[in-house]
């Protein structure tokens, strides 16, 4: 645990740290995305972090969880998958 959360405390004193928040807007589009995908349950909180994402433009997200495939306007990579490269 010592170790994570001096993990979380250098990411944090980072220089280009950017903290993702909810703010004006936000809302228009959670809404959005939760009709378009009609999702309930616990899938609502994929929702609401690719509502943040977009929201804020963040270009990529990095996720093994194949749920965020379903927003399309949302750029996800898996980081625990090789980058497919075709035949030189």
């Amino acid at each position: 645990m010592k170790d994570a959360l001096e993990q979380v405390d250098s990411w944090l004193e980072s220089p280009s740290l950017v903290l993702l928040a909810e703010s004006d807007g936000y809302r228009n589009t959670l809404t959005r995305l939760l009709i378009e995908s009609r999702v309930s349950g616990p899938r609502v909180h994929d929702v609401r972090i690719a509502a943040l994402c977009i929201h804020a433009n963040v270009r990529e997200l990095l996720s093994a969880d194949r749920d965020f495939s379903r927003f399309g306007s949302l750029q996800v990579r898996n980081p625990l998958m090789s980058e497919r490269r075709g035949s030189d």
